[in-house]
This record gives C-alpha cells, sequence and structure tokens, in this order.
C-alpha cells in the first residue's frame, strides 16, 4: 500500500465537517482543486473510496464514516499536542475563528478584535457572522458569541460587553402619519418591521414595566432578515421597528429616529463569548480571553 500522508487525513475530516470541498477549501484558505487532489491521491492510497460525491452534495462512505470514527479521536489528540507545544512559544500567534451573530460582530467584536490585533501582531482572526446555533467544535471555530440560554452545557462562557436594551424606533414622518403608540398594545394597529431568524421563526417583540411583562408578534407587511435591513426601513419611514440601542442610538440623537415605549424597554442579559471545555485553548486564545477579561467596556462607550 501507498504510504499514507497524514495531512490528507485531516483533509478528508474537513470536508466531511464542514459538507463539501468548496466550504473546506474556504476554511483551509486553499482551493477546491487542491483538495480534490489530496482525496484522489488518498483514496488511490488506501485502494477504497472514502467519500460519495455528486453535484449536490458529499457525503463519507460507509469505509469512510468507519475511518472518521476512529480518525477523530488521534486528530483530536494531535490538535492538543500542538497546542501543548504553542505554550511554549513567547508570543501568541496562529488564527482564532470566532462565530457570532451580526449585531455582536457590529458592536462587540469587531472593535474588541481591532484592539486585540494592533497588541499580538502574529494572531490571525476570522470572523464568521451567523445568528444560527451551531456546534462550534464540529464546525471547526474556537469560539461563539450567543446569548447564556443558547450555551451547550459542556462550554465555558464569558460575559462580553454590558448588558442589552432594544430600543422601539421609527422616523418622524411615519410617527406624523400614523400616531405613537402609547402603550404596546398599540402596536397591533400599526405597520411593524417583523424579523424572520435563519431557522424560520420570527422575532417576537418583548415589553416589561414596574407591573406586568409582554411579548407580542409584531404585525406589519415588511419581513426582513437582519438588524441593518430592520433599521433602513425604520429610517425610511416604512415602519417601526425593535433593533438593540446600539443600532439606534447614533440616528436617535441625530433627530432621524425617535424612540417609543422607552418606559417599556427591558434591560437584557450579556452577549456570551464561549468556547469547548474539552478543549486545551491555544496560547491566542488564552490571550484573546485575558483581553476580554481587562476589558473597559465602560471607557469604550
Amino acid at each position: 500500500m501507498t504510504p499514507v500522508r497524514l495531512d490528507s487525513l485531516d483533509v478528508f475530516a474537513s470536508i466531511v465537517r464542514c459538507g463539501g470541498f468548496r466550504a473546506a477549501a474556504l476554511e483551509r484558505g486553499v482551493s477546491s482543486s487542491a483538495l480534490s487532489q489530496t482525496m484522489n491521491a488518498l483514496e488511490e492510497a488506501l485502494g477504497i473510496r472514502l467519500l460519495n460525491r455528486t453535484t449536490r452534495s458529499v457525503s463519507p462512505t460507509e469505509a469512510g464514516q468507519r475511518l472518521l470514527e476512529r480518525l477523530a479521536p488521534a486528530l483530536s489528540e494531535i490538535r492538543l499536542a500542538i497546542a501543548e507545544v504553542d505554550e511554549l512559544r513567547e508570543s501568541p500567534s496562529g488564527t482564532l475563528r470566532i462565530n457570532a451573530p451580526a449585531p455582536a460582530v457590529d458592536h462587540l467584536l469587531c472593535p474588541l478584535v481591532f484592539d486585540f490585533m494592533d497588541i499580538h501582531r502574529q494572531v490571525k482572526i476570522e470572523i464568521v457572522s451567523d445568528a444560527a446555533v451551531i456546534d462550534i467544535v464540529e464546525q471547526g471555530f474556537d469560539a461563539g458569541v450567543r446569548f447564556g440560554k443558547q450555551l451547550a452545557q459542556d462550554m465555558i462562557a464569558l460575559p462580553l460587553g454590558p448588558a442589552l436594551r432594544y430600543a422601539i424606533v421609527a422616523s418622524p414622518d411615519y410617527i406624523e402619519r400614523q400616531g405613537k403608540p402609547q402603550v404596546p398594545q398599540d402596536l397591533a394597529s400599526h405597520d411593524c418591521v417583523k424579523r424572520r431568524f435563519p431557522g424560520g421563526t420570527l422575532a417576537t417583540w418583548r415589553f416589561a414595566d414596574a407591573n406586568e411583562e409582554i411579548e407580542i408578534a409584531p404585525t406589519g407587511r415588511l419581513t426582513v432578515s437582519t438588524a441593518h435591513n430592520e433599521l433602513q426601513a425604520a429610517l425610511a419611514g416604512r415602519g417601526i421597528a425593535h433593533v438593540l440601542d446600539d443600532y439606534a442610538k447614533p440616528h436617535i440623537l441625530s433627530g432621524r429616529l425617535v424612540e417609543l415605549l422607552s418606559d417599556w424597554s427591558p434591560i437584557l442579559p450579556h452577549w456570551f463569548l464561549y468556547y469547548s471545555s474539552r478543549r486545551l485553548p491555544s496560547a491566542a486564545m488564552r490571550a484573546f480571553l485575558d483581553y476580554i477579561r481587562s476589558y473597559d467596556w465602560q471607557a469604550r462607550t
């Protein structure tokens, strides 16, 4: 049998984890054709087909699945060994991959990462904006950002940034035409901009004052999938938007938007940066965690 290159086994695992050659190529920073050549060489060396390939999907054969089951612990041990060696470096280096929803990326992660990279110039960071709840370990990420209730039990979570607050906003033009809602129930007669999450569900709007909590399903003609689009619609006078205060604040200060129902806006939990408790963090990851712990969020705001 032709000798098998160990890096080709890691390529095989990446292709299956990513669900295809293109996604794996993007993750590894190489071309799809290069990964295809590596897989062809591996299958030829082993004398058996490891992947079922169609124009739409890639999946392991029975032989490929058996090989993966044995490979996973071995590859994990190899990564652990490399991480332990990395501890001996004088300065953190390597690449950190972080998965986070767009609002966390826009208002917390990007400013944080920009400052961190000025200090640690040998560290590369890739940020993927994604609101879906995923398995960060399976998808090859070092860390993710989500609300606390969305975290798996085997994750370590670190609070990221100040507490959150949603703002209900509309343009002065919209208010002149349609009037101001006085209580959350009044929104039923207004054109609210709805937002659909990646999983298909529509966002509900939550309100609270000293005496009660209310959750409503907004009604309106326009449905979008991002906070940016929701904000655009409000600025264009197309309806009432429900966005994080960080998005709305500059436009409220400039007078382009007016905040509504501010007495009903509840304070929400922090975002959390989370990572696996089963994986030894690299030197770069440890440096990033230390930086987050020491970051002065009040000075930033």
